[in-house]
């Protein structure tokens, strides 16, 4: 078996904690580890093959080191060049798997997650897992329903249809999101579970459902996984042949026609985290109801969910609602409208602005910076270099920029000359120089760099040489 971890969302509705370069599935929601390290925890205890991990490319060095921190090693990373959606991903996990596979084993079985969901039952998620391996290697195409604990109008539905003995159930339907009349009566039937999006099947099986039903799907990612780049430990599909690859999701494609459909009944505490009151639901509450997280107090406050992370958050005599903030925005809302948080990011996706796309602190493979003061033509940041850490040979067009090192020691390379800069010291690096930064040091590198000129978006790079493949 072998666990697709499904990382490409971007996470519009838990803005502004989550953004489009560092969505939902990067962040710490329900505990110490972020989201995508808690589904890769709780595969431990199966008996599976090293994940292989689907995300979109800017997200790539998130995902390495994520993935090293959570001491997993051994896994690999298909690279998205743009979204397709479900199906195409998945056609290429499979091709992937079965090209790839060191057992050489024809029946290998995907398991399919997403890498932004809450799962706290470990044990009856695994147990279903292990009923539904069963039934993918009888050629079955599985898919997880929730069993529903109130009418949901966010979800779509399986209707559950004949009993398959003690394994699960034939799929009778897949039904769109409900209203709440419709999702009431579905509770009260016993026969809809929540669509999960998590599925189980053996890869051949996927590949030979989707020619069926979508040949120009399977035709397209099969050319796709011949063209494929391994550089920089990361597997690279080729964005021509990628993009003109129809975009579907798996329901439509394959699992609403195939004749093989059947759905295991998983009640593990599942939660796709899906909006700020989902996150409200899931999170130990104190005696007034409250969640609270970060630098918080209140006074007056039930029912409410307040998330500082940068400065102190203050709240007095309000109920059910949601205040998150950022060192960039500030959000505030009823924990019933919290699903209305993207009309906002739609708003500043039309002004162009960048509180939609990327934190204030920015993470880079080679360590992190934050932009903490801005005006016309100047901008200061605060850069912290991991040891070994290399920044790109590169140069601007139109800023200049000096470093001060605050603590550590850096290397740096400025035109024909390279020198070292220890705490207290300084460099100016003019307009036009090629420059490069390096901590040769044991210890996180950290500088003040401040930017003058014309124009200080981060697109005036132009990359000579780089560590990471960006150049």
């Amino acid at each position: 078996m072998i666990p697709v971890i499904m990382s490409g969302g971007s996470g519009t509705r838990l803005w502004p904690l989550s953004r489009k370069l560092y969505p939902k599935q990067f962040l710490p929601l329900s505990g110490k580890q972020t989201m995508l390290q808690e589904t890769l925890s709780r595969l431990s205890g199966l008996d599976t093959q090293s994940p292989l991990v689907i995300c979109n490319e800017d997200h790539r060095f998130i995902v390495a080191e994520q993935l090293r921190e959570a001491g997993v090693s051994d896994s690999e990373i298909i690279l998205e060049p743009t979204e397709r959606n479900t199906a195409p991903a998945i056609a290429v996990a499979a091709f992937h798997a079965l090209k790839n596979n060191k057992k050489n084993d024809k029946d290998v079985i995907l398991l399919v997650l997403a890498a932004d969901h809450e799962v706290s039952d470990i044990k009856a998620f695994h147990d279903a897992i292990k009923i539904a391996e069963g039934l993918a290697l009888d050629d079955k195409m599985v898919t997880f329903g929730i069993v529903p604990d109130h009418a949901e109008t966010g979800y779509g539905y399986i209707k559950r249809g004949v009993a398959m003995g003690d394994r699960g159930f034939k799929v009778d339907a897949f039904v769109e999101k409900p209203d709440l009349q419709t999702a009431e009566s579905y509770l009260l039937s016993g026969d809809y579970l929540w669509n999960s999006g998590m599925f189980m099947f053996k890869a051949s099986r996927y590949l030979e459902e989707l020619k069926q039903y979508r040949p120009d799907i399977f035709d397209a990612c099969s050319h796709v996984v011949e063209q494929v780049d391994r550089s920089f430990d990361f597997i690279r599909l080729d964005k021509e042949h990628f993009s003109a690859c129809p975009a579907e999701s798996i329901d439509y494609a394959v699992m609403e026609k195939t004749k093989d459909a059947v759905v295991v009944p998983l009640d593990a505490n599942w939660n796709d985290v899906g909006s700020w009151s989902a996150l409200w639901n899931i999170h130990q509450k104190d005696n007034n109801g409250n969640v609270l997280v970060g630098d918080v107090l209140t006074e007056d406050v039930v029912d409410s969910y307040c998330h500082g992370t940068y400065r102190l958050v203050a709240a007095v005599g309000v109920d059910n609602l949601v205040i998150v903030e950022t060192p960039d925005a500030v959000m505030v809302s009823t924990k019933d409208r919290v699903q209305d948080v993207k009309k906002i990011v739609e708003q500043l996706n039309k002004a162009n602005r960048d509180e939609p796309v990327v934190h204030r602190k920015a993470e880079r493979p080679w360590g992190t910076y934050d932009c903490i003061d801005k005006g016309e033509r100047f901008q200061v940041k605060r850069i912290v270099v991991k040891p070994g850490g290399t920044l790109s040979l590169q140069m601007h067009h139109h800023r200049a920029e000096h470093w001060i090192v605050v603590k550590g020691t850096a290397k740096v390379t400025k035109d024909d000359k390279t020198f070292i800069l220890s705490e207290n010291e300084s460099s100016y690096i003019p307009i036009g120089a090629t420059h490069r930064l390096e901590n040769p040091g044991v210890v996180p590198l950290e500088m003040i760099e401040v930017q003058s000129g014309s124009y200080l978006g981060e697109d005036d790079i132009v990359r000579f040489d780089d560590t990471y493949g960006r150049s």
